[in-house]
């Protein structure tokens, strides 16, 4: 297995009010839903446990499972870092969202890091984590526009 990372910075301006967006972005029955790949989230106080379905990357199906300790800061901020206890766990993310009002609306900026074991040789870096980039641009696509859907906007 090989360590692999990618990053993720996006910002938007929403119409919705930044307690709609707070709503949706906290809501871990909600967000499996808006999220694609996510099959579902367990929460356990603070401990998220995020279940990814197979994902395509370089002709293989990638599953993974990751916890991640929360931290809310309502209505401005939610953050997430891998859980350093959970060292049978082959990926992680760490980043944070950061809602503001817009006058009316919300912008919400997202910056994340997604670090992976995957069964790919050191050799293929360059090829795997532009792969991993491209997933998750897509993804995060995806979720914005499920997003924006789910807010009525």
């Amino acid at each position: 297995m090989t360590r692999f990372t990618a990053s993720n910075q996006s910002t938007a301006t929403l119409k919705s009010s930044r307690k709609d967006v707070w709503a949706a972005l906290t809501d871990p029955t909600l967000l499996p839903k808006l999220t694609p790949y996510l099959q579902r989230i367990d929460v356990d106080g603070d401990r998220w446990t995020w279940n990814v379905t197979k994902v395509p990357l370089l002709g293989r199906s990638i599953g993974t499972t990751f916890t991640e300790v929360m931290t809310f800061e309502e209505p401005h901020r939610i953050g997430f870092t891998h859980d350093k206890s959970r060292t049978d766990e082959n990926s992680g993310v760490e980043g944070e969202y950061l809602l503001e009002e817009a006058g009316s609306g919300c912008q919400v900026s997202i910056d994340l890091g997604v670090t992976v074991d995957l069964p790919f040789p050191r050799a293929t870096r360059r090829a795997v984590e532009v792969g991993m980039k491209g997933v998750m641009a897509a993804m995060g696509r995806r979720f914005g526009h499920n997003l924006i859907k789910h807010l009525g906007e």
